[in-house]
């Protein structure tokens, strides 16, 4: 996901001395990962596609499975772009890390999607404040040859350029967060009546669990207002998921007029990441176990 950075702590931090170009795309340095970034690699993919099974919507399994990602090794971004961008006009660019705002939506609004190149060291397995490669690629990418999914990433770029210029962007920030990071989706058959689909979710084990096992987080169905106003976590698991009824519904969503929607909502008061309202689908409210009282983004 993006965020608001300055190129000289993106330099420092991020590209190893590799060249950066005005749109923070880099060339994927393949020479870069030795043994160690493939061995994480291969133990993240095979921990996170044996946690999947049963708990991932069916789409991700069948993106993972069609792109023909790597158990073992870092991919080369070249592989994944001959199948990836036949199917959708997608392709995956290489980045130095986090990049600012203005990039990174301008970057969706054209069918590209920043990939992280470095890989995480073996002692954060289960936790890395910023994104990686393999939560980039791993998470973002296999839904992205499904063209329903694939059309509201390409909407929603657009759409968050037209917030960002209005001053709006932490109502289109919300939708990314609680859609493309960390969105479930009904199925009936499954614990707590849904599956998973968000990329935060699906390349971390411990969010895998507590997304759809735990009694702590409420789950609502989702509503676009409602989730453009309503605030999230980013240091702990998420006091609330939105639930989606299937990928239809994030296509409705990507056929949305938002520049009135951002004008109704520009001075509507946000609501707290854990709040339940009257007015909401309640499909399992929280326990609300381990909760902190502050926080909220």
């Amino acid at each position: 996901m993006s965020a608001s950075a300055n190129t000289a702590r993106l330099k420092e931090q991020f590209d190893a001395g590799l060249e950066t170009r005005a749109d923070f795309t880099i060339d994927q340095p393949l020479e870069r990962y030795g043994a160690v970034d493939h061995a994480v690699w291969q133990q993240l993919y095979a921990r996170q596609t044996a946690l999947l099974e049963g708990r991932v919507c069916d789409e991700f399994l069948a993106g993972l499975e069609r792109i023909g990602m790597p158990a073992t090794h870092v991919p080369s971004f070249d592989d994944i772009n001959a199948k990836l961008t036949p199917a959708t006009g997608w392709r995956i660019v290489a980045v130095p890390g986090l990049v600012p705002d203005q990039v990174f939506f301008e970057h969706l609004a054209n069918r590209r999607f920043p990939v992280t190149w470095w890989m995480r060291r073996p002692d954060q397995l289960d936790y890395l404040q910023e994104p990686d490669c393999f939560h980039d690629l791993f998470g973002h990418v296999p839904l992205l040859i499904q063209p329903i999914f694939a059309d509201y990433m390409h909407a929603y770029g657009r759409a968050a350029l037209a917030a960002n210029d209005a001053g709006a962007l932490p109502l289109l920030a919300r939708l990314y967060w609680y859609t493309v990071e960390f969105g479930l989706i009904r199925d009936a058959a499954s614990p707590n009546g849904v599956k998973i689909y968000g990329a935060g979710i699906v390349s971390s084990k411990g969010e895998t669990l507590y997304s759809q096992q735990s009694a702590a987080p409420n789950r609502l169905g989702f509503e676009l207002e409602r989730v453009m106003r309503t605030r999230y976590r980013i240091d702990t698991f998420q006091k609330s998921y939105f639930v989606i009824d299937d990928f239809e519904q994030l296509f409705g969503v990507a056929q949305t007029d938002f520049a009135p929607l951002l004008t109704k909502l520009a001075k509507a008061p946000a609501f707290a990441a854990g709040d339940v309202l009257d007015s909401d689908r309640v499909i399992t409210r929280g326990s609300r176990e381990g909760w902190q009282d502050d926080g909220d983004v």
